[in-house]
């Protein structure tokens, strides 16, 4: 079984019921996790206002609000009984996927439990998909949690 579950948080409601999912597996396998957050500092540069808003003061505010997210989703682990580590990364140059797949490597990941929309056509193409990002190029295998009202 999984030892070792790596979970990529942003603490949308779909990330969490990703979170539950791994806690799930977790208890029943005996595993530990990572709960991960990466501060995607180059959408900010990217940003149409990227003027304006590429300052040290918002990439502060940023990992300030990703580590928030890391608190309140190890919170939920604790109170699931599951272990959990957590890891606070970013990305200035590269895709949330990279790195979320060379963290699964890194840490020796035997799995990655991610929330996803599940977003189909003109959605997924105009919104993207990270989570579909992180199945294509993780090392290891991915289990996508879709919320209730996505599945159809």
């Amino acid at each position: 079984m999984y030892s070792k579950i790596l979970v990529p948080v942003d603490g949308s409601p779909t990330s969490n019921l990703g979170l539950a999912e791994a806690c799930k597996l977790a208890r029943l396998a005996g595993s530990r996790l990572r709960l991960l957050h990466v501060v995607d500092m180059m959408s900010v540069t990217m940003s149409v206002e990227s003027s304006m808003a590429a300052t040290p003061t918002v990439f502060e505010m940023l990992r300030e609000g990703g580590q928030a997210i890391l608190e309140k989703a190890r919170s939920l682990a604790d109170a699931a009984g599951v272990p959990a580590e957590t890891s606070l990364l970013e990305s200035m140059a590269g895709r949330v996927c990279d790195v979320v797949a060379e963290e699964a490597r890194r840490w020796g990941a035997e799995l990655v439990v991610i929330g996803t929309h599940g977003r189909r056509g003109a959605g997924r193409v105009l919104m993207g998909s990270d989570a579909e990002l992180i199945a294509r190029v993780s090392p290891v295998p991915v289990l996508l949690v879709r919320s209730p009202a996505d599945r159809r």
